[in-house]
């Protein structure tokens, strides 16, 4: 399943990091639909907002659907056909949508066939695995090249991305009209799948990714690629790769890198600086500096008993070395028990 993610860039470079070809092979970068309601966060729940793409054509007809648009939606998909004045009555959970029900069940299948397919962006997403004593949460996001790590080459405006990856998980949305009238209400769910081989021991499902543009397009472009077609996309991934974190993440109220920080498990082991750790920690600085959240003197002061410290004044760029130490080290088969 997928309960929880983070998404942390700010809203232009946001926009700089889902660039894409459209169907004349030129080099665009999607337009943000009410960009002023997007808010990043390491620490998104459902029922709060999240950036989805989807095909311009749904919200402009005569528009190219191969065009993409960012736009701010809700985590948890309303159905249309909702007949209450208040969508928080609806009586069951649609944050995930299972890809072998989706067909069949009345709250995802309408909107559906009718092409509502959007791709929903994340740095990653957690999961929580079942211990005997607790759950322990872990962070889960797509391999990340070398260039994501750099942060003396600064780019600007229509200059090529080369920040961190988003991970892109496949979407439906639907649009909820108020009976008594009033502002329209975009939602959406992320699919989920039977979970790949190296996250199986984490929980039994996943999030549907879509890995690279090509599969991005297809799931968007519901003009050019028939449902039967683009469901032939949802599918497990071993593209992925993923570490533990602290239960600090378990609170949704917690909301700064903290929540994404490496954890050791069952160990306490100082962490060494390498070149490549090192440009990520700068490039997770520069983005947290850059996002609308807490300044570092305001963070919580929380302790771990994987992180090997006795200082209380100890900041979120010390718990982000933490994590960092663990870029060089394989994260999938170390953790299974």
């Amino acid at each position: 399943m997928c309960g929880r993610t983070a998404c942390s860039l700010a809203a232009d470079n946001l926009r700089r990091a889902c660039a894409y070809r459209d169907r004349r092979g030129r080099q665009r970068q999607p337009e943000w639909v009410r960009q002023e309601r997007y808010q990043p966060s390491y620490n998104k729940g459902p029922q709060s907002s999240g950036p989805v793409l989807l095909s311009r054509r749904h919200l402009q007809q005569d528009a190219d659907s191969s065009e993409r648009v960012l736009m701010d939606m809700r985590w948890g998909l309303v159905p249309s056909w909702f007949k209450q004045d208040n969508p928080s009555k609806l009586q069951f959970n649609t944050s995930n949508c299972r890809s072998d029900t989706m067909l069949s069940k009345s709250s995802y299948k309408g909107a559906l066939l009718k092409g509502k397919r959007c791709v929903v962006l994340a740095d990653g997403f957690y999961e929580w695995q079942q211990q005997s004593g607790g759950k322990q949460p872990y962070f889960i996001y797509f391999p990340q090249s070398k260039d994501a790590t750099e942060t003396d080459k600064e780019t600007e405006g229509d200059e090529e991305w080369k920040g961190w990856r988003l991970l892109t998980m496949a979407g439906i949305f639907d649009c909820w009209e108020p009976p008594g009238g009033g502002e329209m209400l975009y939602t959406y769910t992320i699919i989920t799948v039977d979970a790949s081989k190296d996250v199986s021991f984490i929980h039994h499902r996943m999030p549907a990714i879509l890995d690279g543009d090509e599969a991005i397009r297809k799931w968007l472009d519901f003009a050019e690629v028939p449902t039967q077609e683009a469901i032939k996309l949802i599918q497990p991934t071993e593209n992925i790769v993923f570490h533990p974190v602290s239960t600090f993440v378990n609170n949704i109220r917690n909301n700064t890198p903290e929540c994404v920080a490496a954890i050791e498990l069952g160990a306490k082991k100082e962490v060494k600086a390498t070149p490549s750790n090192k440009g990520m920690l700068g490039w997770l600085k520069k983005s947290q500096e850059s996002s609308p959240q807490k300044k570092e003197n305001d963070l919580p002061k929380w302790t771990s008993q994987f992180i090997q410290s006795p200082s209380p004044k100890k900041t979120s760029a010390d718990v982000l070395q933490q994590w960092l130490g663990k870029q060089g080290q394989p994260p999938a088969k170390k953790h299974k028990a």
